[in-house]
């Protein structure tokens, strides 16, 4: 491939710690020996140039620190991180030629940056390159490495460049969220000391009573033992439609307590679900515009045997909320507080349940009724099944941002929850959000 040189120039240059978003993400990244890199591949139709893109480049690196910054290691294996003012980007340029699919050329090309980790010292934190054809771009791979960005980030820096001036391309306003450092240096006031201690003191109070696991086993069952199911469902999407108009509920409430009622169904006598959620934290106070990443550990206690469903719902809304508002704290007293109790209960604190609603725009258009509910049934599907090479955790579910259906990955450890198991609790989950739709909606 060839490459273009796109020189940059940006503020924040400086060095400092990590913030508590990045170290969180440092710490996944080592766990699983991977770079956990976002972005993939997108066709271009619109007669944008080499050029163009190149633009498109310069204008991500000048306008977010988080892609010119560089990781620092000590001695002692401290991260720090460097920022810099001015630099060079490469715009990799990948020609194929007449006989080649340039889709598959540059799905190819992501897959192969997918695997490869980034060069945490030397390399910025966004690979792009175009994908020509007889001197046309036809598509535009872009990867993040997730120490610069989450998903949320991301958002941002696509309706960001879209919002740019078309003639001049300059940005439509100043860049005036905080950048890496800036959230650093507010993460070390006193009123950020103070927002770790109270989220500190609500982690205390559920890791002190929980049972120390949910989970049985471990179990050899002779399974391929790390697997992941997609799986779709259009009946749970009308269905908690139906319930969200019913109850006045969130489809995020609905989806939780679905979760907590099958696992309960299906391992009954494991007590309350404890689920690690995974929480933006773009809901605060000058976050919504940040790119680096602010995502955090929320922990979800929710106990729904015996309830019905309207009661679940309720106490999944309670749960949520409360996971989401104690989020965002220092990572290191998590990590000590954690260390503490284990310590204090003489047993390991089993927090391997991970449970991530990525969607936004969850809710149907228009209240379905039950004649449409039943018939969607009949389109739920497993869509795949596929070996996975590590899973940390032992159970991960996360829900696709999609729109009209239910989307969803569940990544499970085969020792603790077999497949059979796990395929009956999707099932429990669409069971639970019809069931309850149809006769909230007879009643």
């Amino acid at each position: 491939m060839e490459t273009i040189v796109v020189p940059f120039e940006g503020p924040g240059a400086g060095t400092g710690p990590l913030n508590w978003g990045q170290r969180q993400v440092w710490a996944a990244m080592v766990e699983s020996d991977s770079s956990m890199s976002m972005g993939g591949v997108v066709a271009v139709d619109d007669g944008r140039t080499t050029e163009d893109i190149a633009a498109e480049l310069r204008f991500f690196m000048n306008r977010y620190a988080a892609m010119r910054t560089l990781l620092r290691f000590d001695a002692d294996g401290e991260v720090t991180q460097e920022v810099f003012g001015t630099g060079e980007a490469l715009l990799h340029v990948l020609d194929v030629d007449g006989g080649e699919d340039p889709a598959a050329a540059a799905e190819a090309l992501a897959a192969r940056w997918r695997e490869r980790k980034f060069d945490y010292e030397t390399e910025w934190a966004l690979r792009m390159a175009v994908v020509r054809k007889d001197g046309a771009v036809t598509h535009v791979v872009a990867l993040v490495c997730h120490i610069a960005s989450d998903l949320g980030g991301m958002t941002v820096m696509m309706r960001e460049l879209a919002g740019r001036d078309p003639r001049t391309g300059a940005p439509a306003a100043p860049y005036e969220a905080p950048q890496p450092l800036d959230l650093a240096r507010r993460q070390r006031e006193p009123a950020m000391a103070r927002q770790t201690a109270a989220a500190m003191r609500y982690w205390e109070g559920h890791l002190r009573a929980i049972p120390a696991s949910m989970f049985r086993g471990p179990v050899d069952r002779g399974e391929p033992r790390f697997r992941r199911l997609r799986w779709q469902s259009r009946a749970l999407h009308l269905a908690s439609g139906a319930l969200v108009d019913r109850f006045g509920a969130d489809p995020a409430w609905v989806l939780l307590a679905a979760f907590a009622a099958a696992f309960d169904r299906v391992q009954p006598g494991s007590g309350p679900l404890v689920a690690i959620t995974i929480v933006g934290n773009r809901f605060r106070p000058g976050l919504r515009d940040v790119v680096n990443p602010i995502t955090q550990d929320g922990l979800c206690v929710l106990d729904v045997a015996g309830a019905e469903p309207a009661e679940a719902i309720a106490r999944a809304r309670t749960a949520s909320m409360s996971a989401s508002k104690y989020a965002y704290y220092d990572p290191q007293a998590r990590a000590a507080l954690t260390e503490r109790l284990i310590r204090e209960r003489g047993e390991h604190l089993d927090l391997t349940c991970i449970y991530n609603d990525r969607r936004t725009a969850a809710r149907p258009d228009a209240v379905p009724g039950p004649e449409s509910i039943r018939a969607a049934l009949g389109e739920t599907a497993e869509l795949s099944e596929e070996p996975l090479r590590f899973l940390g955790p032992k159970l991960m579910l996360i829900i696709e941002d999609v729109p009209d259906v239910v989307r969803l990955f569940a990544e499970v450890d085969t020792r603790h929850l077999s497949l059979v198991d796990l395929r009956a609790m999707l099932q429990e989950m669409e069971d639970f959000v019809v069931g309850a739709a149809l006769h909230a909606v007879a009643s």
